[in-house]
């Protein structure tokens, strides 16, 4: 959701001169992470994505027009949200694990996909006015949402504490936070779970937290490295790129974006009766069963957030 959109391409940019690579077989291939790594990830336009093959009986569940078309136009953040969707090292290519699945859902429908990368609020304009045939572009599914649109779930959406690396410090719950140093961005859904922690710190006679904010999103990581906050509590998937790029911090604790309430859920959306989130939800559901699913989360460092199955319109985020 826009208040909780990940960190800009730019935090990789803090130590990308030192990670970036060659590996591959005989074809350099740019990558961040520590070389050879089976944990590097590939940020070149050359992606080499995990594709899927057309299932026929999944395929035939696509509206008529959209089949004759032959192509499946999706909506994309424009944001440079890495791992999940960002500029290669050509400053033009898109990639990011978003994309991918997007790719293996339109495989799987036998479609072309038509990515179009748009402002975040352009997403939703785009499918009320159905440019687009749907958005994979981390959006979580809430009541609100609901009203106006169906989704097919594909990934948790999950928020993550970062802190230096080789510390011994877990996150559990609100205890664990009590008189930390933690930075937050304003007017995120983790912000409002870390301030509702602080107080029932409060309230129990524990410490309360320390938030502090910051105008750029890189400063996070500075002052994460100085000593000056303990941690960094952010979405999951930016936490999960910068550990594996920059390999000075760690992930120590893992929580719902959508806190005690509900696990919160990214999803395919569609305009809500357009047909397609019928399509959309066995297209992931077979690529999840046939392995190729797995692969794209797992080059991506997203492992931690696989579904076992697509959801249509499950429970969401509450309204506020």
């Amino acid at each position: 959701m826009k208040t909780r959109r990940t960190l800009v391409a730019a935090v990789a940019a803090l130590t990308a001169s030192a990670l970036l690579g060659g590996c591959g077989d005989g074809d350099a291939q740019e990558t961040v992470g520590s070389k050879g790594s089976k944990n590097a990830i590939n940020i070149s336009p050359d992606q080499h994505r995990v594709r899927g093959k057309k299932v026929d009986s999944i395929a035939a569940k696509v509206p008529a027009a959209i089949r004759e078309r032959g192509t499946l136009r999706i909506g994309g953040s424009a944001d440079a949200s890495a791992p999940l969707g960002f500029y290669a090292t050509d400053d033009k290519t898109r990639i990011g694990s978003e994309l991918d699945i997007a790719t293996l859902v339109a495989d799987t429908l036998g479609l072309k996909v038509d990515f179009q990368p748009v402002s975040w609020e352009n997403l939703f304009v785009g499918l009320d006015s159905s440019k687009f045939d749907g958005v994979f572009s981390n959006v979580t599914v809430t009541e609100e949402r609901k009203e106006k649109y169906d989704f097919a779930t594909y990934r948790l959406d999950d928020l993550a504490f970062e802190a230096k690396k080789g510390t011994s410090w877990r996150v559990k719950g609100p205890k664990d936070v009590a008189g930390k140093t933690i930075s937050v961005a304003s007017g995120t859904n983790q912000e409002k779970i870390l301030v509702d922690w602080s107080k029932q710190n409060e309230k129990a006679g524990r410490k309360p937290v320390d938030i502090k904010y910051f105008q750029k999103d890189t400063d996070y990581y500075l002052a994460l490295q100085s000593g000056r906050i303990d941690a960094y509590f952010g979405p999951n998937p930016t936490s999960a790129y910068h550990v594996a790029s920059a390999g000075q911090t760690q992930i120590i604790g893992r929580f719902s974006g959508g806190g005690d309430q509900v696990q919160g859920k990214i999803a395919a959306t569609t305009k809500k009766g357009s047909g397609l989130v019928g399509a959309y939800a066995a297209a992931l559901d077979h690529v999840i069963q046939d392995g190729s699913y797995a692969k794209v989360l797992k080059r991506w460092g997203l492992s931690s957030e696989a579904v076992k199955k697509s959801e249509i319109n499950p429970p969401g985020l509450p309204k506020p």
